[in-house]
């Protein structure tokens, strides 16, 4: 165990942990707790510090309990950190929002509908809301494509002023298959995107959470790509959401967002992290990038 000894020896320390699975590194938690009566989160945030304890201590919890202490700290933080909830809550399947749902209530004893309402108003609360009841429906229903494109473009393109309610109950209960037929049909008929629509129509929380689930439901890789490019882009770098986005979506769909990452900027994800950050929190997150795209 490289962390036993006094004065921490980091690369021993990434080579562990960012070449293991999360399930192999909740065996090396268990295993040191059993072999020193210890934690190793304890131990290692008494070693590390600043952004590489962060993302250290992000790759040791599972990834369901990270999901969730997100969102709590996000809501139960000074204000609220929308662009957590945003992120999380239009990017996760179903079935990941009914447990983090469910893993919410066994850990805080709260409601996370609640905590998010009690954080949250308007048209971007209630959006909020339908993902969080997980109902989307699946497949494509045929005979709603033209209506539900048609319904967009008068709640929003053809109407003075705009009816949010149209755009959240669409976009927040049709499938991802469904819904990029709608954007297709949508194109047709207004002459714009669907994307073009919402920054014009919309603003706010409710913009951003409307833009996220159009972009996952046309492509969840392509929006995380998106969102590590802005995360680095210009002065000063978005750690947190570097950290959030690269450990969450590290065993999931990183390869396809590193692709995604090539065909939208001009540059590879792996340079672009190494051009942002230093030091062992560097050699960390290109650990975690894995290849370089070049």
């Amino acid at each position: 165990m490289a962390f036993v000894a006094v004065g921490t020896d980091e690369d021993a320390i990434l080579q562990l942990l960012t070449a293991r699975s999360n399930a192999q590194r909740q065996e090396i938690k268990a295993a040191y707790k059993t072999l020193f009566g210890k934690d190793l989160v304890d131990d290692l945030k008494g070693e590390l510090g600043g952004t590489f304890e962060t993302l250290i201590v992000a790759l040791m919890t599972p990834p369901l309990t990270y999901d969730v202490t997100c969102l709590r700290n996000a809501i139960k933080g000074a204000g609220t950190d929308e662009k957590v909830l945003v992120e999380i809550l239009s990017s996760r399947t179903a079935q990941q929002v009914k447990d983090i749902v469910a893993a919410y209530r066994q850990e805080y004893d709260d409601d996370l509908e609640e905590d998010v309402c009690g954080d949250t108003s308007g048209h971007f609360k209630r959006l909020l809301v339908i993902l969080l009841q997980a109902n989307r429906q699946t497949g494509i229903q045929e005979g709603n494509i033209e209506t539900d494109a048609q319904a967009l473009f008068k709640a929003g393109e053809e109407k003075y002023g705009t009816d949010e309610q149209s755009f959240i109950t669409i976009l927040g209960n049709r499938s991802a298959q469904h819904l990029r037929k709608v954007f297709d049909a949508y194109m047709k008929m207004s002459g714009y995107e669907m994307e073009e629509s919402i920054q014009r129509e919309t603003s706010g929380g409710l913009k951003d959470l409307l833009l996220a689930v159009v972009k996952c439901a046309r492509s969840v890789p392509a929006y995380f790509a998106e969102t590590l490019y802005y995360a680095m882009k210009g002065a000063g770098t978005d750690d947190n959401t570097l950290i959030r986005v690269m450990v969450s979506r590290s065993e999931v769909d990183l390869l396809d967002i590193r692709a995604e990452f090539r065909k939208m900027f001009a540059c590879s994800l792996h340079s672009m992290i190494k051009g942002d950050t230093g030091g062992d929190y560097r050699k960390a997150l290109l650990l975690l990038c894995g290849g370089d795209d070049a």
